[in-house]
C-alpha cells in the first residue's frame, strides 16, 4: 500500500497547525505586555454575553442586510468545518468519505446536502460583500485609515472565501460524477443539490482525468483552509477567534462609568492618612517603588483587555460611522484608534522578537500613532462602544491617553484647564463666585 499521500498530508497538517500555534503564542505574549485587569466577576452574565453577542451575532443584525449576510457566512463556515474533520481523517488514514462508512445513511446525505447549500449561500454572500466594498463603495470602507493594506486585506479574505467554496463544490461535483461512473474507491454516498449542476462540465472526461480534478480540488481545499487559518494572524479576521474571549472579558459596568485609577487612589489615600509620611524611606528589606504612571502613553500602559480589543477589531467601521465627532469632520475615527493600537503592539512584538526583550525604539502610541487632536475630539458619548458588534471599547483607550496628557504632562486644552480651575476655585465649571451662583433667580 502506498502511504506517501498520507505522509505528505500529515506533514502539511503539522506545518499548518504548528505555524498557527507559533503565531498564537506571539499574540498571547503581546497581549500580556499590558497591565493585568480582573474581569472574572459575574461569570453568568459574561457567558450570556459571549453566547448572545459572539455566538448569536446579536449586534450584527442592527444593520439587517450586512447582519443577515454575515450570519450566513458565519454559520456556513462553522457547519462546513464538520466536512473539514472528515477530510482530515481521510487524509491521515487514506479513506474516502469516512463518515459515509459509519452507517449514517440518509443522515449523511442531509449533511453533505446542507454543506453544499451553505457553501453556495456563503459564495453569494461573499460576492455581495465584495460588491459593497468595490462597486457600491460604502463610505465607511473608504476613510483614510482604510487605504493600502487594510483595504487589500478586506478583499483578500473575500477572495479566499470564494476560492474555498468553489473548490469545495468542484471537489463534490467531480466526486459525484465518479460515483455515477462506478469508479473504484468512490462509494455511493452523499446528496449533491448544488454541485450536481457542475456535472455537465465534466462530460467527456475519462475516469483518470476526473480523479485528478477531484484530488486536486481536495488537496487545494484543505491546503487553502490551512493557509486561511494562518492568514488570520495577519488579518483583521482574527476576530473570528477572538470575538469569543473579547465579549467574555468585556466591561460590564454602565457605559458612562469610568474606572478610578489605582495609582491616583493610592496617592489620595496617602494624602488623607494623617500618620503617613510621603518622604519616609522604605522599610528594611523593601524596595522603593517607582511611582506608577498616570494614564497611558504607550501600549504597555494599557490593560490586557484593551490590547485584546485591538487584536479583535474587525475594521467594520460601525464605530466611526456612529461617531458624532467623525460625522462633523473632526479628526477622529474610533476604528483608527484600535488599528493604531494594534499596529504599535505588533511593532513592539517584533522589537522583542529581534532583541529578546523590548529595546526603546524612541516611539510610543501617543503622537507617533495617535495624535492629540484625535484624543481631544472625542465627546465621550460611548456611541462607538454601543455600535461595536464584538464589544470593543475604543473610548477606554482614549480616556487613558487623555489622563496621561492631563496628569503627567499638564497638556490639557485651554478650555479644559479653565474649567478645572473654575471647579477648584468656584466649585463649578463656570467662572462665577459661589455667592453669585443663584443670582439668576432674581432676574
Amino acid at each position: 500500500m502506498n502511504y506517501i499521500p498520507q505522509i505528505l498530508f500529515a506533514i502539511v497538517l503539522l506545518l499548518g497547525i504548528g505555524y498557527f500555534a507559533k503565531n498564537i503564542n506571539k499574540l498571547v505574549r503581546n497581549i500580556k505586555l499590558g497591565k493585568k485587569v480582573d474581569r472574572t466577576d459575574k461569570k453568568g452574565e459574561r457567558w450570556a454575553n459571549m453566547a448572545r453577542i459572539a455566538l448569536g451575532q446579536q449586534k450584527m443584525v442592527v444593520r439587517p442586510i450586512a447582519g443577515f449576510l454575515h450570519i450566513i457566512v458565519y454559520v456556513g463556515f462553522i457547519i462546513i468545518n464538520i466536512e473539514v474533520l472528515e477530510i482530515i481523517i481521510d487524509g491521515l488514514f487514506g479513506t474516502h468519505r469516512v463518515f459515509a462508512t459509519l452507517g449514517l445513511g440518509a443522515a449523511y446525505d442531509i449533511l453533505i446536502g446542507s454543506f453544499e447549500i451553505l457553501a453556495f449561500l456563503v459564495l453569494v454572500s461573499v460576492i455581495v460583500f465584495w460588491l459593497r466594498r468595490n462597486i457600491i463603495k460604502l463610505k465607511r470602507f473608504f476613510y483614510p485609515e482604510m487605504k493600502g493594506w487594510p483595504k487589500n486585506d478586506g478583499n483578500i479574505i473575500l477572495y479566499f472565501e470564494m476560492v474555498l467554496m468553489i473548490l469545495f463544490l468542484t471537489m463534490n461535483g467531480a466526486d459525484f460524477t465518479l460515483q455515477q461512473m462506478g469508479a473504484d474507491h468512490y462509494v455511493q454516498a452523499g446528496a449533491f443539490p448544488v454541485s450536481q449542476f457542475l456535472v455537465p462540465l465534466f462530460e467527456g472526461l475519462n475516469e483518470g482525468t476526473l480523479i485528478i480534478i477531484e484530488r486536486t480540488a481536495w488537496w487545494l481545499h484543505i491546503i487553502g483552509i490551512l493557509v486561511f487559518l494562518n492568514y488570520l494572524y495577519f488579518s483583521k479576521h482574527l476576530h473570528i477567534l477572538l470575538a469569543f474571549p473579547n465579549t467574555w472579558f468585556a466591561n460590564l459596568e454602565p457605559k458612562g462609568q469610568f474606572e478610578n485609577l489605582e495609582s491616583v487612589t493610592k496617592e489620595v489615600k496617602l494624602m488623607m492618612d494623617p500618620d503617613a509620611d510621603p518622604f519616609a524611606a522604605p522599610a528594611e528589606g523593601e524596595m522603593e517603588e517607582e511611582p506608577e504612571k498616570f494614564g497611558a502613553s504607550d501600549v504597555m500602559d494599557l490593560n490586557q483587555v484593551q490590547l485584546l480589543n485591538a487584536y479583535t477589531c474587525t475594521e467594520c467601521g460601525r464605530c466611526t460611522s456612529e461617531c458624532p465627532a467623525s460625522q462633523t469632520g473632526k479628526k477622529l475615527s474610533p476604528r483608527k484608534i484600535m488599528m493604531d493600537t494594534r499596529d504599535r503592539l505588533e511593532e513592539v512584538g517584533k522589537n522583542i522578537d529581534k532583541n529578546g526583550k523590548f529595546e526603546d525604539d524612541g516611539k510610543q502610541l501617543l503622537d507617533d500613532y495617535i495624535t492629540r487632536e484625535e484624543l481631544w475630539a472625542c465627546t465621550t458619548c460611548n456611541a462607538c462602544v454601543e455600535a461595536c458588534p464584538v464589544s470593543i471599547n475604543p473610548l477606554s483607550i482614549i480616556m487613558d491617553m487623555r489622563r496621561y496628557l492631563v496628569m503627567e504632562q499638564s497638556a490639557a486644552p485651554t478650555e479644559l484647564n479653565n474649567m478645572m480651575g473654575n471647579v477648584e476655585n468656584n466649585g463649578a465649571p463656570w467662572p462665577y463666585n459661589q455667592m453669585d451662583r443663584l443670582n439668576w433667580k432674581n432676574e
